[in-house]
C-alpha cells in the first residue's frame, strides 16, 4: 500500500489471529502475518518501517480489538501505537490514511474467510518452508495465505460375506412376488406391523424395525433388489439383497443373493431369511390353500 508518497508497502498475508511484522527494505515495507493465540484482538506489529524523507526507522503496532464478520469493517476500531523514536508524522499518517488501507485489507480478508469456509476448515498458515526468520516473503505468499484444507472422509471398512440361498415354494411366481411387495401379506407372515412401499426408492421396515431398507429395483414376478440391513449392524451399513423368481410349472424357485453381510452376522442373517421369511411364507401359503 502507498501512503501519500511518504511510506510504501504491501500486505502480504492475513490469517486467523496473530501478529504481522513489517520488514523494511529502503522505502518499502512488507507485512508478514505470524499467528498467536488470542480471543480478544488481532495485533499487527509493524517493525521496522522507513519514512522516505528522513530515512528513519520506527517500530509500532496496530491493534484491532473487535475484528469479526459480525461487525462492519468501517466500524472496526483500529488503534495505532509507536514503540520508539520520534515519528509523530508517521504515527499520524498511520492513524489516517494507514487506517483506511488496513480496513481495505480487512475487508478482503473477511470476504476470503466467508468464501473459503464453505470449502473446508481454515487453519493458520506458516511461513514458507525453508524461509529464514526476517526474510522477505515470496510473491506467492498472498496467494497461498488462505487455502481450503482437504476434507477427509473417515470410516472403517468391515469384512463382509455373500450369502446364496435357494428355496422352492408351491406357488406361482406372481403370487410369491406379491407376498414380498404387499403390506398386508408381509404383516401376515412376519406377524408384525410393517412399512412396505413397493416402488423404486420406497421404504421397507419389518419385525418392529429390526429389519429396514429400501426398494432399489422391482420387476414384477421376476426380480426384487433391496438395500437391506439389520438394526444390530454397524450404523449406516447396508447389504444388497437380490430376490430372483424362477417359475417352475406350479412352483417357484426363489434365488436369494445377499452381498455385504458383516462376517459376524452371517449365521443370524441366514437364520432370518430361512426361518423368519421362507418358513413363515410356506406356512402362509399352506393356510391360504386350506381356506380355499
Amino acid at each position: 500500500m502507498y501512503l501519500c508518497g511518504c511510506l510504501s508497502g504491501s500486505v502480504q498475508e492475513i490469517t486467523a489471529l496473530g501478529t504481522v511484522e513489517a520488514l523494511g527494505r529502503g522505502r518499502d515495507f512488507r507485512l508478514l502475518f505470524r499467528p498467536f493465540q488470542s480471543a480478544s484482538s488481532t495485533l499487527l506489529q509493524v517493525t521496522p518501517c522507513t519514512v522516505k524523507e528522513s530515512g528513519e526507522k520506527h517500530k509500532g503496532s496496530v491493534e484491532i480489538p473487535n475484528l469479526s464478520e459480525e461487525n462492519e469493517v468501517d466500524d472496526t476500531e483500529i488503534n495505532v501505537s509507536k514503540k520508539k523514536g520520534e515519528g509523530d508524522a508517521l504515527k499520524d499518517l498511520m492513524r489516517t490514511e494507514g487506517t483506511t488501507k488496513v480496513r481495505e485489507a480487512l475487508r478482503d480478508y473477511l470476504k476470503a474467510l466467508k468464501t473459503e469456509f464453505t470449502l473446508g476448515m481454515i487453519l493458520p498458515t506458516k511461513a514458507a518452508a525453508g524461509q529464514e526468520p526476517g526474510a522477505e516473503p515470496s510473491e506467492n505468499t498472498v496467494r497461498n495465505s488462505i487455502s481450503p484444507q482437504p476434507v477427509e472422509v473417515v470410516g472403517v471398512k468391515i469384512p463382509t460375506v455373500k450369502i446364496l440361498m435357494r428355496e422352492i415354494f408351491s406357488s406361482p411366481a406372481d403370487e410369491l412376488y406379491r407376498i414380498f411387495t404387499t403390506k398386508e401379506l408381509v404383516q401376515k407372515f412376519s406377524k408384525c406391523p410393517a412399512v412396505i412401499e413397493a416402488e423404486k426408492g420406497g421404504k421397507l421396515q419389518m419385525f418392529d424395525g429390526c429389519v429396514s431398507g429400501e426398494y432399489v429395483e422391482l420387476v414384477p414376478s421376476q426380480r426384487i433388489v433391496l438395500k437391506w440391513r439389520c438394526r444390530s449392524w454397524p450404523e449406516e451399513h447396508y447389504a444388497t439383497v437380490a430376490l430372483n423368481f424362477k417359475a417352475m410349472a406350479a412352483q417357484t424357485e426363489l434365488q436369494l443373493e445377499c452381498r455385504g453381510v458383516p462376517v459376524p452376522d452371517e449365521d443370524s442373517t441366514r437364520h432370518c431369511w430361512k426361518h423368519q421369511h421362507f418358513e413363515e411364507i410356506h406356512t402362509l401359503l399352506q393356510r391360504s390353500k386350506e381356506v380355499e
